[in-house]
């Protein structure tokens, strides 16, 4: 079950469209802009003071109701899904979405206006492997009546299922829909399909805060005789919509997935909490060494970075690497170690200043992958806001992550926080001098 390994895709040109936010009303210009490799889906709120960056992926979620956020500090952008949908329908893995306002338009309430500028911004294929993981068991969420089970695919690809069913009163019974997700069942099947709410509860909604910007022209108000101003365009296109927000909080995972996912009258929370479990497998199989990222790094690559050698290196393993913003690397903590001979006797502990080290190297990983900086060393100059958290013992298996604040011709400032088991040791903000080896 292999499927064919693809390289990353940008837009060849930028492009842009203007609407109105669904939830807030606002009217919102958006534009597509091409990235580099391993940049990621990064939305950018070009209203904001600095311009704060927002990359789509599940450790920005934010918990909304009836949509999809995501935020970084203290800014955000709402109601992302149906782009985020097209982006990873059509294949494009790399891209800068600048937005003056605080939503993602909701144009006519579906995917297709989206997916027609992505198309005339045109595609390109970029040098690099895009990430790709097969699931490899069974992920089930129930909660009460819902419910969204993720099975190994039988097939390479991502198959959905969708079931959804209102209680007969409202006269729409259940919808079932099936598809193999690819580009032109997406543009077919399920772009088209439009958001939707029950005339009955429009009104508590509005007065909720929701669909400010909503209107019969962008969403399907469902009364007792069916759209209000409206028409269908599939006898189930509401399931096909809720199958629409299920791929694009799809995309929050950033790589294509091999599965089957069935969902049962599931929205946003459960697609979430879905994502949030399938990063974390994604994440143990790589620490395990199970499989391995495109964008990952052996240590003999890591010697050919970095000066450190035996016992004095501290990164066994990265994997994964995202341009030159963001490392994350592994440590495997062994009692062989030479510092556990007195630090201390009886009681193992790595030292903190050895957690420390090991995420000055993986940075060094990370500032000296630009050709500019061959034959540097990335030396330490200072070390803000460091924090301790807890013990590190043999055993453990310490995650690195490392974060690019600013990064000049001589100079860098990372963030770096190191964990065990998701649960924080140590964090700390390195400044850099990059001189000569």
């Amino acid at each position: 079950m292999q499927h064919p390994v693809r390289n990353q895709r940008t837009i060849k040109s930028p492009v842009t469209f203007q609407g109105t936010g669904l939830h807030s009303g606002d009217d919102i210009t958006v534009t597509l802009r091409p990235a580099e490799v391993d940049t990621g889906v990064v939305f950018i709120r070009t209203d904001l003071a600095g311009k704060p960056r927002i990359p789509l992926r599940r450790e920005a979620v934010l918990q909304r109701d009836r949509q999809t956020a995501i935020g970084e500090g203290q800014a955000e952008v709402q109601t992302v899904e149906h782009l985020s949908a097209s982006l990873l329908a059509l294949g494009i893995d790399n891209v800068e979405v600048e937005v003056n306002g605080g939503e993602v338009p909701g144009m006519d309430g579906s995917g297709l206006p989206f997916v027609a500028k992505i198309r005339e911004a045109g595609r390109t294929d970029q040098k690099a492997p895009r990430k790709r993981f097969a699931l490899d068991k069974t992920m089930a969420i129930r909660r009460g009546d819902t419910s969204i089970v993720a099975y190994p695919a039988e097939d390479a690809g991502l198959r959905l299922s969708y079931t959804l069913h209102f209680p007969e009163a409202n006269g729409f019974g259940s919808q079932c829909v099936t598809v193999d997700l690819t580009e032109e069942r997406f543009v077919s099947e399920i772009a088209p399909a439009r958001t939707f709410c029950l005339e009955a509860e429009a009104e508590a909604l509005k007065q909720a805060g929701f669909g400010q910007g909503a209107n019969t022209e962008n969403t399907l108000v469902l009364g007792a005789d069916g759209p209000v101003d409206n028409d269908f365009r599939f006898e189930d296109e509401l399931a096909r919509h809720k199958m629409l927000d299920l791929v694009g909080d799809l995309a929050l995972l950033g790589c294509d997935l091999d599965a089957h996912i069935v969902a049962n009258r599931t929205g946003h929370a459960a697609n979430r909490e879905l994502v949030q479990r399938l990063g974390e497998r994604v994440v143990e199989l790589e620490n395990r060494g199970v499989i391995q990222p495109d964008t990952g790094l052996d240590v003999r690559e890591i010697l050919k970075i970095i000066p450190h050698r035996y016992p004095f290196l501290f990164v066994d393993r990265v994997i994964e690497l995202v341009g030159y913003q963001k490392a994350v690397g592994v440590k495997n903590v062994s009692f062989n170690e030479p510092h556990f001979q007195g630090h201390w006797p009886g009681q193992p502990i790595m030292p903190g200043v050895l957690q420390v080290e090991a995420l000055a190297q993986l940075s060094g990983v990370l500032l000296l992958r630009r050709l500019q900086s061959i034959g540097k060393v990335a030396v330490l100059l200072a070390i803000d806001r460091i924090k301790f958290r807890r013990a590190v013992v043999p055993g453990d298996q310490l995650r690195l992550e490392c974060e690019t604040l600013s990064l000049k011709k001589r100079s860098g400032k990372v963030y770096g926080k190191a964990t065990v088991n998701d649960e924080l040791t140590c964090e700390a903000v390195m400044k850099f001098m990059l001189m000569d080896a």
